[in-house]
Protein backbone atom coordinates (compact mmCIF):
# COMPACT_ATOMS: atom_id res chain seq x y z
CA UNK A 1 0.00 0.00 0.00
CA UNK A 2 1.07 3.43 -0.86
CA UNK A 3 -0.11 6.04 1.12
CA UNK A 4 0.85 9.87 1.04
CA UNK A 5 0.21 13.09 2.49
CA UNK A 6 -1.57 15.29 -0.43
CA UNK A 7 -2.90 18.64 1.61
CA UNK A 8 -4.07 20.03 4.67
CA UNK A 9 -5.80 23.04 5.05
CA UNK A 10 -4.45 25.83 7.22
CA UNK A 11 -6.44 28.19 9.07
CA UNK A 12 -5.90 31.69 8.66
CA UNK A 13 -7.04 35.33 9.43
CA UNK A 14 -6.14 36.52 6.05
CA UNK A 15 -5.36 33.72 3.73
CA UNK A 16 -3.42 35.36 1.14
CA UNK A 17 -0.96 36.99 3.71
CA UNK A 18 -0.26 34.14 5.56
CA UNK A 19 0.23 31.93 2.36
CA UNK A 20 3.00 34.50 1.38
CA UNK A 21 4.89 34.80 4.60
CA UNK A 22 5.48 30.92 4.60
CA UNK A 23 6.38 31.18 0.92
CA UNK A 24 8.37 34.28 1.12
CA UNK A 25 9.94 32.28 4.14
CA UNK A 26 10.19 29.16 2.65
CA UNK A 27 11.88 30.37 -0.61
CA UNK A 28 8.53 28.84 -2.32
CA UNK A 29 5.47 30.72 -4.21
CA UNK A 30 2.15 30.54 -3.77
CA UNK A 31 -0.28 29.30 -6.44
CA UNK A 32 -3.12 30.23 -7.55
CA UNK A 33 -6.72 30.54 -5.60
CA UNK A 34 -8.04 27.18 -5.56
CA UNK A 35 -11.80 27.88 -4.16
CA UNK A 36 -11.49 29.26 -1.32
CA UNK A 37 -7.94 28.03 -0.75
CA UNK A 38 -4.65 30.06 -1.49
CA UNK A 39 -2.23 26.73 -1.48
CA UNK A 40 1.56 26.88 -1.04
CA UNK A 41 3.17 23.42 -2.66
CA UNK A 42 6.21 21.53 -1.65
CA UNK A 43 8.52 20.51 -3.79
CA UNK A 44 7.25 16.53 -2.79
CA UNK A 45 3.80 17.33 -3.62
CA UNK A 46 1.84 17.96 -0.45
CA UNK A 47 0.47 21.75 -0.86
CA UNK A 48 -0.75 23.99 2.52
CA UNK A 49 -4.08 25.59 1.32
CA UNK A 50 -5.00 28.53 3.35
CA UNK A 51 -8.26 29.30 3.98
CA UNK A 52 -9.71 32.19 5.62
CA UNK A 53 -11.25 31.27 8.97
CA UNK A 54 -12.91 33.65 11.34
CA UNK A 55 -11.82 33.79 15.45
CA UNK A 56 -9.76 31.84 17.22
CA UNK A 57 -7.17 30.02 15.80
CA UNK A 58 -5.94 26.90 17.19
CA UNK A 59 -2.17 26.97 16.59
CA UNK A 60 -0.69 23.90 14.61
CA UNK A 61 2.38 22.33 14.14
CA UNK A 62 3.90 22.30 10.54
CA UNK A 63 7.61 21.04 10.21
CA UNK A 64 9.84 21.23 7.18
CA UNK A 65 12.48 18.83 6.66
CA UNK A 66 15.59 20.85 4.45
CA UNK A 67 18.75 20.51 3.15
CA UNK A 68 21.64 22.26 4.79
CA UNK A 69 21.81 24.85 2.31
CA UNK A 70 18.32 25.62 2.22
CA UNK A 71 17.95 26.06 6.07
CA UNK A 72 21.10 28.36 5.61
CA UNK A 73 18.89 30.57 3.24
CA UNK A 74 15.68 30.19 5.11
CA UNK A 75 17.01 30.78 8.88
CA UNK A 76 18.59 33.72 7.17
CA UNK A 77 15.25 35.06 6.01
CA UNK A 78 13.72 34.38 9.35
CA UNK A 79 16.40 36.39 10.79
CA UNK A 80 16.12 39.60 8.48
CA UNK A 81 12.42 39.09 8.97
CA UNK A 82 13.20 39.95 12.55
CA UNK A 83 11.13 36.95 14.02
CA UNK A 84 11.66 35.51 17.27
CA UNK A 85 13.28 31.88 16.81
CA UNK A 86 13.60 28.95 19.57
CA UNK A 87 15.44 25.83 19.37
CA UNK A 88 12.71 24.30 21.27
CA UNK A 89 8.73 23.96 20.80
CA UNK A 90 7.76 24.95 24.31
CA UNK A 91 10.11 28.46 23.94
CA UNK A 92 12.10 27.60 26.32
CA UNK A 93 15.44 28.67 24.33
CA UNK A 94 15.31 31.59 22.79
CA UNK A 95 17.32 32.50 19.94
CA UNK A 96 19.27 29.55 19.63
CA UNK A 97 19.04 26.88 17.43
CA UNK A 98 19.16 22.69 18.51
CA UNK A 99 21.81 20.27 16.97
CA UNK A 100 19.33 17.33 17.80
CA UNK A 101 20.49 13.94 15.75
CA UNK A 102 23.25 15.68 14.36
CA UNK A 103 21.25 18.28 12.44
CA UNK A 104 19.87 21.79 13.14
CA UNK A 105 16.52 22.74 14.06
CA UNK A 106 14.89 25.92 14.86
CA UNK A 107 10.89 26.93 15.56
CA UNK A 108 9.20 29.94 14.72
CA UNK A 109 5.95 31.22 14.58
CA UNK A 110 3.62 32.46 11.86
CA UNK A 111 1.10 35.41 11.69
CA UNK A 112 -1.54 33.29 12.88
CA UNK A 113 0.82 31.60 15.77
CA UNK A 114 1.10 28.73 14.01
CA UNK A 115 4.53 26.97 15.11
CA UNK A 116 6.49 26.25 12.03
CA UNK A 117 10.12 24.26 12.57
CA UNK A 118 12.90 23.54 10.07
CA UNK A 119 14.95 20.72 10.67
CA UNK A 120 18.22 19.25 8.74
CA UNK A 121 17.58 15.73 10.16
CA UNK A 122 14.58 14.04 11.07
CA UNK A 123 14.16 12.99 15.03
CA UNK A 124 15.60 10.00 15.92
CA UNK A 125 17.49 9.49 12.59
CA UNK A 126 21.06 9.12 15.25
CA UNK A 127 23.81 11.46 14.92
Amino acid sequence: MTVNLNHTIVAAHDKHASARFLADILGLEVGPDYGPFAPVALPNGVTLDYMDTPGNIPPQHYAFLVSEDDFDAIFTRVQEAGLDYWADPSHRRPGEVNTNDGGRGTYFDDPNGHRLEILTRPYGSGG
